[in-house]
């Protein structure tokens, strides 16, 4: 019988969604003795499984929650195959992205600080926030209050199965979409195309798996390449960006931000980022939705069904990943 491990906060509810005839095991919080299994769910932080991953034994694969296993793989037994939750996070992950372009399109950080200043603006403060961020002074009557998406052109830089989700979503708003990818394919091009592509683009999201390749890839010179007053959209890791350099370019009012994810993470309280101007931040909600994690354990179940009937895997995370 198949042993498998799986976190100690799992619910009957998840654990319905494994095979019944799999030797489930609840693993504690601190195991104190060598504990037995094939088959390790692991949990949802490093801080959750490092007091776990020492003890662990015969493990032949290790299943994550999530799609990144950036900080999983260090802790993963050296002969196991680590498999990833790629799928789990796509409309909850794609979701956040859109709102975020909406938002911004729709300038709802600007209006929401009037909100708690219990300000009704004026038609021409709006426009000169709008001019603050394009350039120029002057606008066709009426003022400009809020964009359009319809014919801006989006750049997705990590076009995976989150990537696709989003393009879905944004085809709607009438978006042209450019995709950038680690393997080129038709329709998508390679990252060395990224300086290329930055200058065509108004909205620009970030969605690649964090590596040693990838950390710093938006860098000074990236951001220097953006048009004026483009949006820049991180909802991978932190590190993808340099803050330093983000914060430069929001403080000059060169573009835009919305951050799910920063570096360092959490932020701390008195970061120049809390005080960037055009910048619209939530806290690395983006892939928690109350459907999150049914989901993946429905996907843990169905891998879990393959390995006990000696069937591929899939998600089989191959180099960095």
């Amino acid at each position: 019988m198949v042993k498998v491990g799986v976190p100690h906060w799992t619910t009957q509810e998840l654990l319905a969604k494994l095979p019944a005839e799999a030797d489930i095991h609840v693993l504690p919080e601190k195991p104190s003795a060598p504990i037995e299994i094939d088959f390790w769910i692991a949990p949802l932080s490093p801080r959750q499984a490092e007091p776990i991953a020492p003890y662990l034994r015969g493990v032949k694969v290790v299943q994550s929650l999530l799609a990144g296993v950036d900080w999983l793989r260090k802790l993963a037994p050296r002969d196991a195959v680590l498999c990833d939750a790629q799928g789990v996070h796509n409309t909850a992950t794609s979701e956040w992205t859109v709102a975020a372009i909406l938002a911004w399109s729709k300038f709802f950080p600007f209006y929401f600080e009037l909100q708690k200043q219990q300000q009704w603006i004026t038609r021409e403060i709006a426009d000169t926030n709008y001019h603050s961020v394009f350039g120029g002074t002057d606008s066709p009557y009426p003022p400009v209050l809020i964009e359009e998406l319809e014919g801006k052109t989006a750049l997705i830089v990590g076009y995976g199965s989150i990537g696709k989700s989003i393009e879905a979503r944004l085809l709607p708003f009438g978006v042209n979409v450019l995709r950038i990818a680690r393997t080129a394919r038709a329709g998508v091009e390679p990252v060395e195309k990224l300086p290329e592509l930055l200058p065509q683009a108004d909205i620009v999201v970030l969605i690649v798996p964090f590596t040693p390749e990838t950390r710093g890839l938006f860098n000074s010179a990236m951001i220097a390449k953006m048009k004026q007053g483009a949006l820049l959209v991180n909802a991978a890791r932190g590190p993808v960006v340099d803050t330093d350099s983000l914060v430069k370019a929001l403080e000059e009012k060169r573009i835009r931000a919305a951050l799910d994810v920063t570096d360092p993470e959490p932020l701390p309280s008195d970061h120049p980022l809390w005080r960037s101007p055009n910048l619209l931040l939530t806290p690395h909600i983006g892939g928690s939705s109350p459907l999150f994690m049914p989901r993946a354990f429905a996907l843990a179940g169905a891998q879990l069904r393959r390995f006990m009937k000696g069937e591929p895997l899939v998600n089989v995370v191959e180099g960095e990943y």
